[in-house]
């Protein structure tokens, strides 16, 4: 059966598109302007605080990893108040990916830093990276994970590294520190979504059949006796949970696999809407066109240009 987290995270296909070492000592802070892109921060050594534009201030330390999935302005800083440096994150960016991994030092110059860590942003090469918004809660803070920090250091060593492969390799990982992140926040704060719904006992194994059998005419009378629940508690629990009705996430669902499959593959419009269930080439391409705003055919032409 197919794990819709599994399915998430191949549809969005992240890969790390900038990292850069961050390290600081004595009183330093870094006022980072809204970036709008997903991003994200794990803390190699040491502690500091982290400021998100409105949210609380929040302690990250070694083995942490943070994600912002709109990444909003937002200050890095020491425990003692300092004036910030303000910097643009898309200048940063341009800078890493023409320039390579520098260190950027703040506070005192010389000596051991009290804090080191690697930050930046994700690459989605997918239609739509608003998928990954709607799954997260603003700030997702992982701490106290073994998993993780084995990953936090394997991310270290090859961003220091520099090694043949270290982008593919960084990409890999950063798949996984996504799926981390991701399950860490299935029980606990993830808005109503797919995260949600899979920490929920009831509806999990709903979300798994409607992921492993796609192209299946489900009914919502299928999907509630699966649940164990009559329709109408089922019905409730979905929106609740999922945040939309049952066969509007299921439709959901379809196009994004549809736009996979109209991008990387050649095949035929019509066995693209037989797969992700539909009876006909026109009730499909009706369904595309109103969801996705192009037909089926332009929309893979579309990518083709890209």
């Amino acid at each position: 059966m197919t794990d819709p987290l599994s399915e998430v995270v191949r549809l969005l296909q992240p890969t790390a598109v900038f990292a850069n070492i961050i390290s600081g000592k004595g009183n330093w802070a870094v006022r980072y302007s809204a970036f709008g892109q997903p991003g994200f921060c794990i803390v190699l050594d040491g502690s500091c605080l982290l400021t998100v534009d409105g949210c609380e201030p929040i302690t990250i330390s070694a083995g942490d990893f943070v994600l912002l999935p709109t990444t909003p302005a937002f200050t890095i800083s020491s425990f003692s108040p300092a004036l910030p440096v303000y910097l643009d994150p898309h200048q940063v960016a341009d800078e890493q990916v023409a320039g390579g991994n520098s260190e950027l030092r703040y506070g005192e110059q010389g000596g051991t830093p009290d804090m080191r860590s690697l930050g930046g942003s994700f690459l989605f090469n997918c239609s739509d990276p608003g998928l990954l918004v709607s799954l997260l809660p603003r700030v997702v803070h992982v701490q106290g994970s073994t998993r993780l920090g084995q990953l936090v250091q394997m991310v270290g060593e090859e961003s220091a590294g520099q090694k043949p492969g270290c982008e593919f390799v960084l990409s890999r990982l950063v798949e996984l520190l996504l799926v981390e992140a991701m399950r860490s926040t299935v029980a606990g704060s993830a808005p109503p979504g797919l995260l949600r719904g899979l920490g929920d006992e009831r509806l999990a194994p709903v979300l798994k059949q409607m992921h492993g059998r796609i192209g299946h005419p489900w009914t919502i009378g299928q999907l509630a006796k699966i649940a164990a629940l009559s329709r109408s508690a089922f019905f409730e629990r979905f929106i609740r949970m999922v945040g939309v009705a049952p066969m509007e996430y299921l439709l959901m669902w379809r196009m994004e696999v549809a736009k996979e499959l109209l991008r990387i593959n050649d095949l035929a419009v019509s066995v693209i809407a037989e797969q992700v269930g539909y009876g006909s080439t026109s009730a499909f391409s009706v369904a595309f066109s109103r969801h996705v705003g192009l037909p089926p055919s332009q929309y893979a032409l579309s990518c083709q240009n890209r």
